[in-house]
């Protein structure tokens, strides 16, 4: 399907070869697909998974070859929304991405600067031109039909701060609202790029800013980490290029001051407007954004920040990538991070007793997390639950901790409940948190549920201890089976 010189992957084309070589890990349809909720509404079906609505399931990426009003662009969708998958694009194995990750961070190479010629500008269009249309050049879809309009779900957003000089990337909601014009929503306090549009208003100036779309699976997932492992002034490119061994290679754009990814299949470029606000359903009216990670559609809010685009370059025959809100995407692009982070810090904090960490799909990557704890000598008893309060104290964002032994595969949710059905006592184990700080697009986390929550956006943290008690270990000894090696019974066929 693409022609590459080796395997290696570095970007979008190079990461759907190598899926297109992996039995039933990509699909592709040459049937016309309209990108206004149809497009989203078959994947939904095929393989979003996540937190969608069910009927849904974990199956492969597609391309859709044929969008409806875009001849010769095609879109990719649910190219992260496997586990498997990204190990794969990330060459290690599924239950070793955090580690792989958190040794990244800690071992940065930052992007350089190529003055080769960049694929993302082999097409140009400037905004000045007569007929220039973001709605017409990017196939940007609508997830469902009462989205507020086409979204850009995968844009690297790459900007600098004011002050600093000091570059960062992040992923951020995207509403195309015009022929120039796109909203950008920040979340209060959350990302490096919202504080430096923050600081640009205070300065009265425009934030240059680029977005670039369908690039290498290691830069959408090392841009989703967040402090305090990242702190502002630390480019998550530097993650990607750990990642890959080599430099991510930017361009220069060609309209802003600023740069962009040059591998990426588009490049938008444009420029934060100080004190300019925009209602992200202006044009549809209905009141809601796009489904969030959560599996609830999100109202629109009327505080987003105005991006004027001053060009749109993509690649010949670019293919836009895009993703489902809810979906199993979402869960590895922003549990991944997390687990790494988490892992890091409580390794640091006591060595050797966590084994490993999974943020699970039902808490789309952010509001839960499995934490695979051992504990290795009777003073390590209750540990377990100070690895919990770390994890809490460092991603506000984390509601739900369950917390199980060495023996049990904190990526099987199945296994973690055998563990609460088997070494829980609800009155003895659960330790709840009341009154602190999560996620505003938990709809639970609002006073009407409940008056003990002061604010919309205030959650009860929740440990669930599913731990044996150290000296009572003997005790809970799993049935042990004989050690075999099956292949020899399954003549060739798969597990």
């Amino acid at each position: 399907m693409y022609q590459e010189t080796d395997n290696k992957v570095r970007d979008l084309r190079s990461a759907l070869k190598l899926l297109e070589s992996m039995p039933g890990q990509l699909i592709e349809t040459d049937t016309e697909t309209d990108p206004a909720a149809e497009l989203s509404g078959v994947y939904r079906y095929v393989g979003a998974g996540g937190t969608v609505k069910r009927p849904t399931k974990e199956g492969p990426a597609m391309i859709f070859n044929n969008i409806k009003g875009h001849p010769g662009a095609r879109v990719a969708i649910g190219v992260l929304a496997s586990r498997k998958r990204v190990a794969a694009l990330l060459d290690c194995r599924p239950e070793d991405l955090g580690k792989k990750l958190w040794n990244c961070v800690d071992h940065p190479i930052p992007p350089v600067l190529s003055d080769e010629p960049a694929p993302c500008q082999q097409v140009v269009h400037r905004a000045d031109e007569p007929d220039f249309d973001l709605q017409k050049l990017v196939p940007a879809p609508t997830n469902t039909p009462d989205d507020a309009g086409p979204y850009i779900t995968l844009g690297m957003c790459y900007a600098k701060h004011p002050d600093t000089g000091a570059s960062d990337v992040t992923i951020h909601r995207l509403c195309i609202q015009g022929k120039d014009e796109l909203s950008i929503f920040f979340t209060p306090g959350a990302r490096h790029i919202g504080a430096m549009a923050d600081r640009a208003e205070e300065l009265g100036i425009r934030l240059p800013i680029s977005i670039s779309i369908g690039v290498d699976p290691a830069i959408e997932i090392g841009s989703c980490f967040e402090p305090p492992t990242t702190p502002l002034g630390y480019d998550e490119l530097a993650v990607a290029g750990a990642l890959r061994g080599e430099p991510v290679k930017l361009c220069r754009c060609l309209t802003v001051d600023e740069k962009a990814i040059a591998n990426a299949e588009y490049v938008i470029e444009g420029e934060v407007v100080p004190g300019a606000r925009v209602r992200e359903d202006q044009n549809s009216g209905t009141g809601y954004a796009m489904p969030e990670f959560p599996g609830y559609t999100g109202p629109a809010s009327s505080e987003c920040r105005l991006i004027r685009v001053k060009a749109v370059t993509h690649r010949e025959r670019p293919i836009m990538q895009t993703c489902i809100g809810p979906s199993e995407e979402h869960v590895s692009m922003a549990g991944i991070p997390t687990e790494a982070s988490i892992y890091g810090m409580i390794e640091k904090a006591m060595p050797g007793r966590l084994q490993n960490v999974y943020c699970a799909s039902p808490g789309g990557g952010k509001f839960m997390a499995v934490l695979q704890f051992k504990k290795l000598s009777p003073s390590d008893e209750g540990r377990q639950r100070q690895a919990a309060l770390l994890a809490f104290s460092a991603f506000s964002e984390l509601k739900h901790i369950f917390l199980v032994d060495e023996d049990v595969d904190c990526f099987d949710m199945k296994d973690v409940l055998w563990a609460m059905n088997t070494r829980f006592q609800g009155d003895a184990d659960i330790i709840t948190i009341p009154g602190v700080r999560c996620h505003p697009l938990d709809p639970s986390n609002d006073p009407t549920c409940d008056p003990s929550i002061r604010d919309h956006g205030i959650a009860c943290k929740t440990i669930f201890d599913c731990t044996v008690p150290y000296d009572q270990k003997h005790r809970f000894v799993r049935a042990c089976f004989m050690e075999v090696e099956p292949e020899r019974w399954l003549n060739g066929q798969e597990r």
